[in-house]
């Protein structure tokens, strides 16, 4: 992982090549500021102030000064260049968070987003920065050595070449065990971030030892992370030593041979200069820079531009066996039902001339690669004119099952079939249509509106023939008949859905999803509803249930609760799904005791209209309070769903 850091860093530099050559253009002037810093010194000792001029000694002087203002105003450049290559690796770090979070459903893009990326703009700044002046610095050091006298250059080279390759040789292996570093302190705040909450239930429940051990565990993995980088960080304090402060040392030490064999004093004194002025300092910054954060770099880097590849490990962790029931029929179950759905597999397999309306092989699904999967290798399988109702806790994954099907969204794994076209595909695509809760109408005629998903006009004797089915008939004629032009915002929910409904209905699709798509119709106009679809000749239909009636009605019932899946009909699931039989007690009516009845003594309603959703005239709530929306806002204008 940390090559492909290095080679897209290469490429991105790469790409930028016109930066970098700017960049590079304003960084010889502080080559040259570093040349004149200790040749300009030398120069002013042995032909000035040495020799008892000091008017040249002064000069020389002037002249270090003017190339350290000059120096100034290429650094002032510089950072312009910099800030050149570090926004567009912001910008790039930013889109890459970005897409994975909406893409994966990372809970982490957040911290990446306002960390992460910020930490990585930020140390590559200021690497570019350190990196830059100690090329830059060490070439005018060096040349400025040669210029002085070689035998300088002798004496500091040297010592300088080993400290750069002790430091270059460490860098990797700092970078994994900085990297090992994060990891351990990331796993120990992980962990006490789960045990202080519970303290109190740690200590009641008598788990303090095993908590402790635990918390043990994580407490030396750090510890020893960090000696181990602490280790290695003291060859990178050697090789500062070794090639910034040895080298003073030998120029010490040698002076009285290096004067001997032709060395002034003043290129002495210059050679010291460079040494303590220049290249120690930039090599101190190196190390350091490269060393800690060029190691903090590489590791945020690898987390930013990771790819998805945790998705696998997360499906394996959160797979448990599941506890389902096998139904009668074998026609339809979930993954514990092997052998069932082995056999439908078996007759498919002999008859592949009448495959199953709908067939889900191992599906496995999750909103993103490291998400726990909301619906976990399941398999289904439903023949032709099957009635299934789909019922589970709010948000356990029906409406996610009925994309599936309709091909909305595709599976991590396994396979989804209408009539053995594979889903997503166009053959999958003409075979099912899928009404929402939330029903689609436009302005139009009422026609219009019907036929949206018919190529031709549709009929009037059938397009009458589908509204007395699926119960719109009382609604039709009370908005004027087909050619009447409909205004969605004039129509109630309710009202919507009929239209939707009986457009499905229309459409000629074998296989109807109905995703909650009638809980704003009362009881008997959702009765009607799904009695309509369910019995068109070859048609199947799935329902996601949201009142007991609708399970009653069906063949089978497949409930969906994590891994204790079970399907089977109303009756086996009442005997043996808990989960089911508490969903069904949810569903049963209670009586209702309000503070004031809801009729007067004339039998009026004091809140209730013909055709509202409910039991016994009552208003049910279908959201929160104060977004009860009737079928039909409360206007009279003859029945819904056939009620008078």
């Amino acid at each position: 992982m940390t090559e492909g850091v290095h080679r897209r860093g290469l490429r991105f530099l790469r790409d930028r090549w016109r930066v970098v050559l700017r960049l590079g253009g304003w960084s010889v002037l502080e080559t040259g500021q570093t040349f004149l810093t200790g040749f300009a010194l030398a120069r002013g000792l042995d032909a000035g102030f040495l020799a008892g001029r000091i008017g040249t000694g002064l000069a020389w002087l002037g002249v270090a000064g003017l190339a350290v203002l000059v120096a100034a105003y290429g650094t002032v450049r510089v950072y312009d260049a910099v800030a050149a290559l570090a926004e567009p690796l912001r910008d790039r770090l930013v889109t890459r968070v970005v897409s994975r979070g909406v893409r994966e459903g990372d809970a982490g893009s957040l911290s990446g987003l306002t960390q992460q990326v910020e930490i990585a703009r930020d140390t590559f700044a200021g690497l570019v920065m350190v990196s830059r002046s100690f090329v830059f610095t060490a070439v005018g050091a060096v040349v400025g050595l040669a210029s002085l006298h070689p035998l300088l250059l002798l004496v500091v080279g040297p010592p300088l070449a080993a400290g750069l390759g002790l430091f270059t040789v460490t860098l990797r292996p700092l970078a994994r065990r900085q990297e090992a570093f994060l990891a351990a302190d990331e796993a120990l705040a992980d962990r006490l971030g789960a045990v202080c909450p519970g303290l109190r239930d740690i200590t009641a429940a008598g788990a303090e030892e095993r908590v402790a051990a635990g918390t043990r565990t994580c407490v030396d993995a750090e510890q020893r992370a960090a000696d181990a980088l602490a280790r290695w960080g003291v060859l990178r304090v050697v090789s500062l030593a070794l090639g910034g402060r040895l080298p003073i040392v030998l120029l010490l030490a040698c002076a009285p041979w290096l004067l001997d064999h032709g060395v002034t004093a003043g290129a002495l004194v210059g050679a010291l200069a460079y040494v303590t002025q220049s290249l120690l300092p930039a090599l101190h910054n190196l190390v350091h820079g490269l060393g800690t954060s060029g190691s903090r770099l590489v590791v945020v880097l690898q987390r930013l531009m990771r790819e998805a590849t945790c998705g696998a490990e997360a499906e394996t962790v959160a797979r448990t066996e599941a506890e389902a029931e096998t139904g009668a029929g074998g026609w339809a179950g979930a993954k514990p039902q092997r052998e069932a759905g082995a056999e439908g597999r078996a007759e498919d397999e002999r008859e592949p001339s009448n495959p199953p309306a709908l067939s889900l092989t191992s599906v496995t699904f999750a909103y993103g690669p490291c998400a726990t999967p909301v619906i976990d290798d399941l398999d289904l399988t439903l023949p032709p004119g099957a009635h299934l109702a789909v019922v589970g806790p709010s948000g356990i994954g029906k409406s996610t099952l009925a994309a599936l099907v309709a091909g909305m969204v595709e599976p991590r794994s396994g396979t989804v079939r209408l009539r053995g076209h594979p889903v997503p595909g166009p053959e999958a695509a003409a075979l099912r249509v899928l009404i929402p809760q939330e029903a689609y109408v436009f302005t139009g005629t009422l026609a219009e509106n019907l036929g949206l998903l018919r190529q031709t006009p549709v009929p009037e004797a059938e397009l009458l023939g589908a509204a007395e089915a699926v119960g719109l008939l009382p609604l039709l004629e009370a908005l004027g008949g087909p050619t009447a032009t409909i205004d969605p915002a004039a129509l109630s929910a309710g009202e919507r859905q009929l239209i939707a409904l009986t457009r499905a209905y229309l459409s000629r699709a074998p296989l109807a999803l109905l995703d909650e798509a009638t809980c704003h119709l009362d009881a008997r106009a959702e009765q009607r509803a799904e009695r309509a679809f369910a019995d068109r000749p070859g048609g199947t239909l799935v329902v996601v249930a949201h009142r007991i009636g609708s399970a009653r009605r069906a063949d089978r019932v497949l409930v969906m609760d994590g891994p204790h899946t079970a399907y089977g009909t109303h009756d086996e699931l009442l005997r043996r799904s808990p989960t089911y039989r508490d969903l069904v007690g949810g569903w049963t009516p209670a009586p209702s005791q309000p503070a004031l009845a809801l009729r007067d003594p004339d039998r009026v309603d004091a809140v209730a209209g013909t055709g509202l959703a409910g039991d016994g005239g009552h208003v049910v709530a279908h959201g929160p309070v104060g977004q009860v929306q009737a079928p039909r806002d409360l206007r009279h204008r003859g029945s819904l769903g056939g009620e008078g």
